[in-house]
């Protein structure tokens, strides 16, 4: 299997795992206040990435790229999870799922000034079908309770998926230096000691007794299936593709929250459903056929 196969299926994977914490995670959010999840989160994802480098080859991190992975964590996780979590209970879940949709864009965008990766357009006409899939998906699924919209919660939204797009694009060469194992590890052990602080009087004030098993259940899924092995796999394929490229898998999150949302007997399966999900591969195909800044570069030294 070559490395380009193998960066779209963990991709592919990070972002079924980080979908279906939609409605496992909203599930949780009833019976534990959304700071503490997040805490949760973070800390027992540490937890999992310490305890799996003491199975792997130790790996040394120079000095210098300790002040990178902190800032990578910050835009990775504390900036890109935690202003998500305030705008999402700012503003409706439609609106924040639209804002979500950004995030290729956003990237092409980064990568084009930082990266100096081309704006093609191959990858333009990639990210238009595949944003217009996702928000077919999210219109097809609004309910009359879809919650009130709030243009600071919506702001909110966008700063997060700014945020990852920035994790994405500018600190890619720490994936390229480092394993996915010793990236998280500090990354979360950092966002830890950002989120402990502020999220101590909530966590403290839970009621232990009174939450319910289902709910532990939940949370354990949000910190191993939507924390550890999920940015396993985004940093994998950060290894391996084009941030814009990677990004586009986040059209992938409403599909499954959909899906799983069918699953459950709370949603149906109609064409403009099928229609969709088209769509979205359809545009993942037509940006990872874009030329990228190293095939421009290739084709010039070949003229």
């Amino acid at each position: 299997m070559n490395k380009n196969v193998q960066g779209h299926i963990f991709a592919l994977t990070a972002n079924i795992l980080w979908g279906l914490m939609a409605p496992i995670g909203k599930s949780a959010l009833m019976e534990f206040s959304a700071l503490s999840v997040t805490t949760f989160r973070m800390v027992g994802a540490a937890a999992c990435f310490w305890l799996l480098s003491a199975f792997c080859k130790r790996e040394h991190v120079d000095h210098r790229d300790m002040l990178k992975i902190f800032f990578a964590s910050l835009f990775a996780l504390v900036f890109n999870q935690g202003v998500y979590i305030f705008g999402l209970s700012m503003t409706s879940p439609i609106d924040a799922s639209i804002v979500t949709t950004t995030l290729p864009i956003v990237t092409m965008i980064i990568a084009a000034i930082y990266l100096k990766e081309p704006v093609t357009n191959l990858k333009v006409l990639g990210i238009f079908v595949g944003a217009m899939g996702a928000l077919i998906l999210i219109m097809s699924s609004q309910t009359a309770g879809g919650g009130n919209s709030s243009i600071i919660g919506d702001l909110l939204c966008l700063v997060a998926q700014i945020s990852f797009s920035i994790y994405l694009t500018v600190f890619k060469g720490l994936s390229q230096k480092y394993s996915p194992v010793t990236l998280n590890k500090w990354m979360f052990v950092y966002a830890s000691m950002c989120y402990i602080p502020f999220s101590y009087h909530d966590v403290a004030s839970i009621q232990w007794a009174e939450i319910s098993t289902a709910a532990f259940v939940q949370v354990g899924y949000v910190v191993v299936g939507g924390s550890f092995l999920a940015y396993i796999f985004i940093m994998t394929a950060q290894r391996l593709m084009r941030p814009t490229v990677v990004s586009m898998y986040n059209y992938m999150q409403p599909i499954v929250a959909s899906i799983a949302a069918i699953i459950m007997g709370l949603g149906v399966f109609g064409w403009e459903k099928g229609a969709a999900i088209a769509l979205v591969f359809l545009g993942v195909y037509i940006v990872t056929k874009s030329k990228s800044k190293a095939d421009f570069e290739k084709a010039g030294k070949e003229v």
